[in-house]
């Protein structure tokens, strides 16, 4: 559990200076939840958007909980998307990857010892956002495992504006 509370505090640390470089801000936080598939979890979480680090650019960081399976996974994703702009429109459709971190946890039978282990993957992500009347932002998005990761996830989330 070390681990991950290290990299936790790493990327919080990393938000300042990215948003430093580039001029650009947090500009939300709020929760995610969803599914995953291989393994077959219910996944929960939240993420911060820092952006725009360049134009139509930003970093999504999250960190995602997922239970089911026989099998507990902590992942640190550190995802860029590439918003579009559909005129007439105000849902903000986007593509992007990232790289993440997993902390799995084997929940073995009763008498043989649980395992765990770290892996790290990569993920391609399609989704699209639209805002709030309150300035906040609503999203929906389909990740796409590479590597040693999950196979796909399906998220839905809230991002409240700072």
């Amino acid at each position: 559990m070390l681990k991950p509370l290290m990299l936790c505090g790493a990327l919080i640390a990393l938000a300042p200076w990215t948003a430093q470089a580039q001029t650009s801000i947090v500009a939300g936080v709020g929760p995610r939840v969803g599914f995953g598939v291989d393994p077959d979890q219910i996944v929960f979480g939240g993420q911060m958007i820092i952006g725009e680090v360049a134009p139509n650019l930003t970093f999504d960081p999250s960190l995602e909980l997922g239970f089911g399976d026989h099998l507990t996974v902590i992942s640190l994703n550190f995802d860029m998307h590439y918003h579009f702009a559909i005129q007439g429109s105000s849902w903000r459709p986007y593509a992007g990857g990232g790289v993440n971190v997993h902390f799995l946890q084997f929940d073995a039978p009763p008498g043989v010892r649980d395992d765990s282990e770290t892996d790290v993957g990569g993920a391609l992500v399609i989704g699209a956002g639209a805002p709030t009347p309150s300035g906040s932002r609503f999203f929906g998005e389909l990740k796409f495992g590479l590597g040693d990761s999950y196979d796909i996830r399906g998220m839905v989330g809230w991002n409240f504006r700072i």
